[in-house]
């Protein structure tokens, strides 16, 4: 490691912290176990979680560790461009908001492919929406898993293979044995932790400064240059920053882990007040990195930060332990393992609702499962997925993964958000349509992402890309709505347009 940094040695503070918050959680995972006995109640939170407190849960669901420590380090090395993806998932929330959210709740029961199939024929398009859910969270789970390897390598001192059991082993303690109701209360204290840690990092560099911002970005401009505080050092291409865009905004409402947590709540207002609170945490903390990465800029500099991590992504770590010594540093490490459990355990959970509840009992039992069929198959698939990103995570060790981050989004934008959109507004969409949607957009969006300049030029390190756009979603989202409308069209189904009334009632006036 660079010299004068404690990151790569064991830190007793962190080991500490870290060991603090499991054991809060197991508490709150054992008494959540003694509430857990019904598929309802492992899936959705038996439906009694509030709009405030799923707000907090869905912001822990969100804030991952490449929103805390990503998008800190992309300013830190990028200047004001760092914010583009943090303008991103913001923005997205909106759509979520108003198109979204009360639909979602009044329609499905646990996975957004409820909606999707709801006046459709069940088989195809649960089998499509639930292979084109696992495809996203497969992606999320490496991206997450590989990024835990490498976070507790570097701050805990621990080796990658100690790293990614321990993630795996936590994390299916949550997942098995408390459900939902666990989940969403170890995303709230994971919420907590991080804007509370954030926040007290941001205060600290801020002081630096008289707490005037200003005089920040001023010195962060004299040291650096005034290209700093403007766009282009780092997407210099209209037509990249909006592919990146869409894929950003619309893949946050196809995120099978996101949409799921709207079945927690009692009905659809509680789940717009989701929408409303959640949307207010994640803006303070979007502003909040901004600060921090400017402050890492600025107080470690451009140079400490890359030598110990190219891209950056221990710029607030760095700038923790610059501020405030090893008891900081070790803090701000537990909390960003503490956001990866989080995360990981909330894409286990949405994953194995798709293997059990979208596969098992819908298409393979055809909805005559008994209730304590399903409660197994459930645990049984988070067990299986549980496995399954530990072997990923083992697998893709070394590797560049940041590529699978924005493949996650493009995949969700391209194949989830035009089938949820049109399932819920178009009453002429069909079965037919709603598979090629999703077919089309996880297909295109999967084959563009590897023709392009992040796969092959940065990471096959081949001189040019067959496709110029490192993210698909300005071809594969459109292209996908247009195959959807195209289909519905041309092979109308009667049965699903004159069930579109009924749907519409229950979208608008909730469950009779």
């Amino acid at each position: 490691m660079t010299a004068g940094t404690l990151l790569g040695t064991p830190n007793s503070t962190a080991i500490g912290f870290f060991l603090a918050f499991v054991a809060l959680t197991l508490g709150i995972t054992w008494w959540a176990a003694r509430h857990t006995r019904s598929t309802e109640e492992f899936f959705a939170a038996g439906r009694r979680i509030s709009g405030r407190q799923n707000g907090f849960a869905l912001a822990g669901d969100y804030m991952s560790a490449a929103s805390f420590l990503g998008i800190a380090g992309l300013v830190s090395t990028s200047g004001f461009d760092g914010l583009i993806y943090s303008t991103g998932w913001l923005v997205g929330w909106p759509v979520v908001l108003f198109l979204i959210a009360e639909p979602l709740r009044n329609l499905g029961r646990y996975t957004f492919t409820d909606v999707v199939s709801f006046r459709l024929r069940q088989r195809p398009v649960r089998v499509a929406a639930a292979i084109g859910a696992l495809a996203v969270v497969s992606l999320y789970l490496i991206a997450q898993m590989v990024g835990a390897g490498n976070l507790i390598k570097l701050m805990f001192g621990l080796s990658y293979e100690t790293a990614i059991v321990i993630v795996g082993a936590v994390m299916l303690a949550y997942v098995l044995f408390g459900g939902m109701i666990a989940t969403t209360w170890v995303q709230i204290v994971k919420a907590a932790l991080l804007l509370g840690g954030a926040a007290l990092l941001a205060a600290m560099v801020l002081a630096q400064f008289g707490f005037n911002p200003l005089r920040l970005f001023a010195a962060a401009a004299d040291h650096y240059g005034a290209n700093v505080l403007a766009p282009g050092k780092l997407i210099s291409s209209p037509w990249e920053a909006v592919s990146l865009g869409l894929a950003l905004m619309f893949g946050t409402a196809g995120l099978p882990h996101i949409l799921m947590r709207f079945y927690t709540v009692p009905d659809a207002r509680a789940a717009r007040q989701s929408v409303f609170w959640a949307t207010g945490l994640i803006g303070c903390f979007y502003l909040l990195t901004f600060v921090l990465g400017f402050g890492a800029m600025v107080l470690v500099g451009h140079d400490a930060i890359v030598a110990v991590d190219k891209g950056g992504n221990m710029a607030a770590p760095l700038l923790a332990e610059v501020l405030g010594g090893k008891a900081l540093l070790g803090f701000i490490a537990a909390v960003a393992f503490a956001t990866i459990l989080a995360v990981v355990a909330g894409l286990t959970l949405s994953g194995a609702a798709a293997l059990s509840h979208d596969l098992w009992v819908s298409v393979v039992r055809k909805g005559e499962a008994p209730h304590d069929e399903q409660f197994k198959v459930a645990k049984l698939a988070s067990v299986l997925l549980g496995v399954v990103a530990v072997a990923l995570g083992l697998l893709f060790k070394g590797q560049n993964v940041a590529f699978m981050v924005g493949l996650a989004f493009a995949l969700a934008a391209s194949g989830n958000f035009p089938a949820l959109v049109l399932s819920i507004y178009w009453p002429r969409f069909t079965t037919a349509g709603a598979v090629a949607a999703i077919v089309t957009g996880t297909a295109t969006a999967a084959v563009l992402i590897y023709f392009s300049p992040t796969v092959q030029v940065d990471i096959l390190h081949h001189a040019q890309a067959w496709f110029p756009l490192k993210n698909p979603a300005l071809v594969s989202m459109p292209l996908a709505f247009a195959v959807a409308v195209l289909v519905s069209l041309a092979a109308p189904e009667p049965a699903a347009r004159a069930a579109y009334a009924a749907k519409e009632q229950r979208m608008i006036l909730g469950e009779s």
